[in-house]
């Protein structure tokens, strides 16, 4: 049964004269259509998505007003669906959570039940949140990169390295005995980075300097890419021969300045992540994985946990660049 209530809170992102503002606001309870879930949400994570969703980027999200929040988990409270029961406890990312379906900054979500993942055993409400889709796009990342590189190959560089995909790829590439590079453009965070198990810091203006040749000196056996543009360029241009390089996000720049070389004189693969709808048998292993073998020991050290009230200061430093790791939003009290 739905709490006593007849609303519950969401943090809700308006337009007012071309201004976009959220503010935590009542919200009523809609009607459950078929293979609909209703969850009663108990943690949500900030993302840069939901950050562009909350700033009024209409590629992310058409119409407000809104609530974002790409990533949930919680328990059913109630279901018109055969694939879960009442009182089963369920992630949901991705597809189109949070973006223009109405997403987990708030008490409830109510989605349809193919989107949701059972929670895995061995993985708490609090844990799958401090990934989300961050984890679930380094998972999948890494997925790909382990299939074909092997720790004895050589260095792994991981870019973007004290955002969420980044951290999270740190810290599991380094648990399975990779030598990690951590990139960052953020040179106070060394220590930080060092402790997540990257054994060397590149400084991000260290790596956009490289010399500008179609081909670089092999630096790396493969790497984890999050943010794209030159970065990505001068990655792939040093990667070793047969090399793998995934690549999850555009936030330096959508597009790369690169000959064919890499490609057709070193054999470098280029996998592209795309966790949004990513095939939900895959999820799977992925989310499996991170609640076994790939969980982090520091897995909370990656993490800040807030309260609904605080999204929108949080979200300002997001868009600012000045947010590191995780940052956890806390539903129930």
């Amino acid at each position: 049964m739905v709490q006593n209530s007849s609303t519950f809170k969401a943090f809700r992102i308006e337009e007012i004269d071309w201004i976009y503002q959220g503010s935590v606001q009542e919200m009523d309870f809609g009607t459950l259509n078929n293979n609909e879930v209703l969850v009663k949400v108990h943690y949500s994570s900030l993302n840069y998505k939901d950050a562009l969703s909350a700033s009024g980027n209409k590629g992310v999200t058409r119409n407000y007003p809104h609530t974002p929040g790409i990533d949930a988990v919680g328990i059913i409270e109630k279901s018109n669906s055969d694939l879960y029961a009442v009182g089963e406890k369920v992630i949901a990312t991705s597809y189109d959570l949070g973006m223009n379906t109405d997403g987990g900054f708030a008490e409830y979500i109510q989605v349809p039940a193919e989107w949701a993942v059972k929670l895995p055993e061995n993985m708490t409400m609090k844990e799958a949140m401090i990934f989300g889709t961050a984890g679930l796009t380094a998972g999948m990342s890494v997925l790909r990169l382990t299939e074909l590189i092997k720790p004895e190959d050589g260095k792994i560089a991981v870019s973007g390295a004290t955002g969420g995909v980044g951290t999270l790829s740190v810290s599991i590439l380094s648990k399975l005995g990779y030598s990690v590079v951590a990139i960052t453009g953020k040179e106070t965070e060394r220590d930080y980075l060092m402790n997540l198990g990257a054994e060397e810091v590149l400084l991000r203006s260290e790596v956009e300097n490289f010399a500008k040749k179609p081909l670089l000196k092999p630096l790396f056996a493969g790497a984890i890419d999050t943010v794209g543009g030159v970065i990505l360029e001068n990655i792939i241009k040093s990667t070793n021969a047969i090399g793998v390089v995934t690549c999850c996000g555009n936030v330096a720049s959508p597009k790369l300045d690169l000959t064919v070389f890499p490609f057709i004189l070193r054999g470098v693969t280029l996998i592209g992540i795309d966790s949004q709808n990513y095939p939900m048998k895959y999820r799977k292993i992925v989310w499996n994985k991170l609640s076994q073998e790939w969980k982090p020991k520091q897995l909370n050290h990656t993490c800040n946990e807030i309260k609904l009230k605080d999204v929108g200061q949080k979200i300002e430093l997001m868009l600012q660049g000045k947010l590191k790791g995780r940052t956890v939003v806390t539903l129930v009290e």
